[in-house]
């Protein structure tokens, strides 16, 4: 349907580093998680931590379990990637657990960056099973952050990754070894995800929207639950084939804005049915303003991007 977020190139060469000491009980690295008054002031977050030479080796470890996302940066050379590792570090907070944060200092750790072979910061890259793959490679602000890293692990929950980290430095709540649990509240709707039963997914996702309107994670699931069911088992080239033989079929735009979104291209998506809404009338211009008003739901009321389509969807209609 749409690329994976992630590929799966060589595992990083590690041959530089110094073989690290045992990991500390509860699965914390060495040097622990960061803190409140942390360099860099990222605040506490159970899921992020400073990496080195030493714990770096364990980091990579912890990513057999569920994903974990590195950041490299350089607060002395640019200052804007220091706070994205602030950024990263919060958003860790916030995910719960769905991954950890390791913050890479370039100017402190440049063998870490020599070993991941970077070229230039920032760097965010991901690493699942021990394998690295880029996520980001500009500064992005958080809104925009967050939004990307809701939909990468929706699309990780739908290929049955859904296990999440306990946090650094917290004690055992299982046995030695165990894979980190789900959390409980979302556990049927990840369930129906690593299932593919998008059907029961979006069923499960809604239950919780209902019970509890202020849960944001469980809205953004439900929206994009709702894209990936709206757009399973979907031919890309058919539907873009048909979308460019007419441009006003409402059903053709709709769902290339969907896989638009799918696959990152986000104001390419928005823009896509802003220009059939201004083009349109009728119950085509309501049912292209919908769809598009469930898209921004999707991306977040509050992300720039929205923001900006948002003004434009209001000149088109007026």
């Amino acid at each position: 349907m749409t690329q994976q977020p992630f590929n799966r190139p060589g595992a990083i060469d590690l041959s530089a580093l110094k073989r690290p000491a045992q990991p500390a009980p509860g699965g914390a690295a060495p040097g622990g998680p960061r803190g409140p008054g942390a360099p860099g002031g990222a605040g506490a977050s159970s899921y992020a931590l400073d990496v080195t030479a030493e714990n770096f080796q364990s980091l990579i470890e912890m990513s057999m379990a569920a994903p974990v996302l590195i950041v490299l940066f350089s607060r002395s050379r640019m200052p804007e990637s220091g706070q994205l590792a602030d950024d990263l570090a919060a958003l860790s907070a916030e995910f719960e657990g769905k991954f950890v944060a390791g913050l890479v200092d370039v100017d402190v750790n440049p063998q870490i960056a020599q070993a991941m072979q970077v070229e230039s910061i920032p760097l965010v890259v991901a690493v699942i099973d021990g394998r690295p793959a880029p996520l980001f490679q500009d500064v992005i602000g958080i809104e925009e952050m967050r939004t990307a890293l809701t939909q990468v692990m929706q699309q990780l929950a739908t290929q049955g990754m859904t296990a999440r980290h306990q946090p650094l430095g917290a004690p055992p709540v299982a046995e030695e070894g165990a894979e980190p649990t789900s959390d409980p509240r979302y556990a049927a709707a990840e369930d129906a995800l690593a299932r593919n039963d998008l059907d029961a997914a979006v069923a499960e996702y809604q239950k919780l929207v209902t019970a509890n309107p202020a849960d944001t994670e469980a809205a953004a699931g439900l929206a994009m639950s709702t894209v990936l069911q709206r757009t399973k088992d979907v031919d890309l080239d058919g539907a873009r084939a048909a979308a460019d033989a007419d441009p006003d079929d409402v059903d053709a735009q709709t769902l290339v804005a969907d896989l638009d979104l799918l696959g990152g291209d986000v104001e390419d998506s928005f823009t896509r049915l802003i220009d059939l809404v201004r083009r349109s009338a009728g119950k085509d211009r309501d049912r292209a303003r919908e769809h598009l008003l469930g898209l921004f739901a999707a991306v977040g009321n509050d992300d720039e991007r929205v923001l900006k389509a948002r003004q434009s969807l209001a000149s088109a209609l007026y």
